[in-house]
């Protein structure tokens, strides 16, 4: 991510008002390699687009890839469709952009992701270049199931969490005692010759204590927390190789998850896997 919206920012540095609307477009069919929009809900696009991209392969496909780690971190449920809306606007016989409200929305949450790898949200997603909701543009959709949603743990920016080699019982006991979660993952970072580095939650996740987290939302929630913090991922893990890791934390006030101290688990941390046995019968 430290590299991929530079590019995006560069391919976007043409105000999104300067796009004439009476200029003449066509119809195409959204190719299979532009998967950022292949599953938005329809199949044709207009070029050129609202980003001012005419060529398929040239511009539109590649630039749609640009935006796919931001929308892999699950920034905000609405955040493809309203991307997809302006790199691939659905063809009908008028213009649909996405309304300010929508804009509004996405930047609010998707902005501190991006400001995490120290990009700002850029100068032609301007929510003010974009028309109120009562004309004809994508307006935001109601939130469906909220009540339960919200109260899902949900990753965020942090400072990096500390690192702790070879530790003590005694600091891994309290480590677990003075936060509401700790779990065992086993990270891994995918070697691709280009691009960003690609992060993936081995096997499962297994709780030592629990706490406020879900069972069946844990794996992702981990996943996503490493692709909105990657410079701490970067440090966490070797290109190429696998970790297992010791993970404690607590949800925040405001529901969000933080990560406060990491224990590398080596095989011959006799430390780990002691206190790992003894926490089942520990009085903090």
């Amino acid at each position: 991510m430290a590299v991929f919206f530079t590019v995006a920012l560069l391919t976007m540095t043409c105000p999104l008002m300067a796009f004439d609307m009476g200029q003449s477009t066509r119809c195409v069919t959204i190719p299979n390699q532009m998967k950022v929009c292949k599953d938005v809900g329809y199949s044709e696009m207009r070029l050129p687009n609202f980003l001012g991209h005419s060529n398929l392969e040239v511009e539109v496909v590649p630039r749609s890839e640009d935006w796919r780690p931001l929308l892999q971190t699950g920034c905000h449920p609405q955040a493809q469709a309203f991307l997809c809306s302006l790199i691939a606007p659905i063809c009908l016989a008028t213009f649909i952009q996405p309304c300010r409200s929508l804009c509004v929305v996405v930047r609010d949450s998707c902005a501190p992701v991006l400001a995490c790898q120290g990009h700002p949200w850029p100068e032609a997603l301007d929510c003010d270049r974009f028309p109120a909701e009562e004309e004809m543009c994508l307006s935001p959709q109601p939130k469906l199931n909220h009540f339960t949603k919200d109260l899902l743990p949900k990753p965020a920016c942090q400072n990096c969490p500390s690192v702790e080699e070879a530790p003590a019982m005694k600091t891994v006991l309290n480590s677990f005692c003075q936060h509401d979660f700790a779990v065992t993952a086993k990270l891994h970072r995918c070697r691709i010759p280009m691009g960003e580095p690609e992060y993936d939650i081995e096997g499962r996740v297994e709780f030592i204590r629990q706490g406020p987290l879900l069972p069946y939302d844990t794996q992702h929630l981990l996943q996503q927390w490493l692709l909105i913090n990657l410079r701490c991922a970067d440090v966490l893990v070797r290109p190429g190789r696998s970790q297992l890791y010791v993970l404690t934390g607590s949800v925040q006030p405001d529901g969000t998850l933080a990560l406060t101290s990491v224990f590398p688990w080596h095989k011959k941390d006799a430390n780990i896997a002691g206190a790992t046995r003894k926490w089942k019968h520990y009085r903090c």
